[in-house]
């Protein structure tokens, strides 16, 4: 991928919202590339790498959930993810979105943020960016956790991470959370969550989208609609695709399919 996001900045900020429409063409949504394919015939796979790497085309990040609604069996999925984390082909991340909610990124793709996120904050604080050098180099691969100790950081002892680089203290912690490397957990204020630089933008798109396609669906007199029609909806509310969404609620279980003789119906989870 050229970009890690979707060029959701220059796209639809500053636009007034439009009506959405079913009917709406599939190829007019925000984020679709010409060479789109539909949902319904890409739905179900049986390797978690190829629905990754088809997902990769489509959508800049990954949950976790757009997972199980491609692969079905969930065990397969955890056991794949393990083994790419271990090869380091992929990372994964925990979001504040929801107490289960996971991105899963590429490695390369979140190599290629980070180093954009450097060159911003380096360009604002010269002082003790060496401690970017020393996060990609023997943090990040040593830690295929989604979060991490601040004694793991910041001691001198044997176990600290970053001070295998050099002499690592809290204001470098505060450089890796300011270029959004690192969020401290609200639970734990010792403990980390890695992060994406930028993702702020996404995940509230991912909040509205999530809200809006299940406000449409509820809006219907059975709380159902075809999946072809469904996935030309244009969302006014986020700036991702509603294929992404769509991947994401039914992989969470919030809605499921039923074949029928005209097609994939999505219908609202009652369970």
């Amino acid at each position: 991928m050229a970009e890690p996001w979707p060029p959701y900045s220059s796209s639809s900020r500053g636009k007034k919202k439009r009506p959405r429409s079913p009917n709406d063409d599939a190829t007019s949504s925000q984020g679709r590339t010409e060479n789109s394919t539909s949902l319904e015939d890409n739905l179900i796979f049986s390797d978690t790498l190829i629905a990754l790497q088809l997902m990769r085309t489509q959508f800049p990040k990954l949950e976790k959930s757009q997972l199980y609604s491609s692969v079905k069996d969930r065990t397969q999925v955890d056991r794949d993810l393990e083994s790419l984390k271990k090869d380091r082909v992929l990372r994964v991340f925990k979001l504040n979105t929801g107490q289960d909610d996971h991105a899963i990124m590429f490695m390369d793709d979140y190599l290629k943020q980070m180093e954009s996120a450097v060159r911003r904050s380096k360009g604002k604080n010269q002082d003790c960016s060496e401690v970017f050098e020393w996060f990609e180099k023997y943090v990040l691969p040593s830690k295929l956790d989604v979060s991490i100790d601040h004694l793991e950081l910041v001691s001198f002892s044997q176990c600290s991470l970053l001070s295998h680089g050099g002499d690592a203290r809290d204001k470098h912690i505060t450089l890796l959370m300011n270029a959004g490397l690192l969020t401290r957990q609200l639970i734990d204020p010792n403990m980390y969550w890695f992060s994406i630089p930028s993702i702020g933008p996404i995940l509230k798109g991912l909040t509205q989208g999530r809200k809006e396609v299940l406000s449409l669906l509820n809006r219907r007199k059975y709380k159902e609609m075809l999946l072809s029609s469904l996935e030309k909806t244009r969302l006014r509310l986020s700036p991702l695709d509603v294929r992404f969404h769509l991947r994401d609620l039914i992989g969470s279980g919030q809605i499921k399919t039923v074949q029928t003789a005209t097609g994939l119906l999505a219908r609202v989870s009652t369970d």
